[in-house]
């Protein structure tokens, strides 16, 4: 996908505010059952196609909104990820505003763990 030079700006300031970290971490933090929880921030058909293990699916339209129901401790390790890591890093940014300052966004995103080759979830 082409985004623009706005968008592009925009994620560019909220990754200057965010704590990131890649796929492989990630990945590594799953494995090793790690406490924290796992967010995907797309589109709800995005979501339906295919997701990581143990994520919950809280769009980046609602996120904001309906975080504190489903992560009312404000310290919970909370990593994001989106398709390529835009959308979480703008998500994160928001987060983090709200008050939850340990909340990283996955860069790469659903590309990028692919890519990797590693377990996703396909509903049926």
């Amino acid at each position: 996908m082409q985004h623009t030079s706005l968008f592009l700006n925009l994620v560019k300031e909220a990754k200057m505010q965010i704590t990131e970290t890649d796929v492989h971490s990630v990945e590594k933090m799953l494995a090793d059952q790690e406490s924290f929880s796992l967010i995907d921030v797309r589109e709800e058909s995005e979501w339906a196609r295919s997701h990581l293990p143990n994520a919950i699916h809280l769009s980046k339209g609602i996120i904001e909104r309906d975080i504190e129901k489903y992560i009312p401790d404000t310290h919970t390790k909370i990593v994001l990820y989106c398709g390529g890591g835009f959308r979480s890093a703008l998500a994160a940014s928001n987060l983090k505003k709200m008050g939850y300052p340990n909340v990283i966004s996955m860069d790469g995103g659903f590309a990028a763990w692919t890519q990797a080759g590693f377990e996703i979830v396909i509903p049926s």
